[in-house]
């Protein structure tokens, strides 16, 4: 990241800290590329936000997530993807 920085690498550097100290670090890394402007409207940004919240049991904060990945995707197939994660979670998620 030193050598070419950029948001997108920053969001894969972001992934890797995810698998490698958890899910916790993972979303303070990407709370940096968040505040990207350029990064704001990307939506697997928002998408990758919200399966580490999800993972983290933070149901409500993940749904927002997701469903602002779906929002801002134009691609229909990602959209189903990302409605069908959507589902799962809700599924998954404890009753309020």
């Amino acid at each position: 990241m030193q050598i070419t920085p950029s948001p997108i690498v920053a969001l894969n550097r972001a992934v890797a800290v995810g698998m490698a100290q958890g899910p916790g670090a993972a979303v303070d890394a990407i709370a940096t590329s968040a505040g990207d402007s350029a990064m704001g409207g990307y939506h697997l940004l928002h998408s990758v936000r919200g399966d580490l919240l999800m993972k983290m049991g933070r149901f409500s904060e993940a749904r927002e997530a997701i469903e602002r990945a779906i929002a801002i995707t134009q691609n229909l197939r990602e959209q189903e993807l990302l409605t069908e994660r959507l589902k799962q979670m809700e599924k998954a998620a404890p009753s309020t």
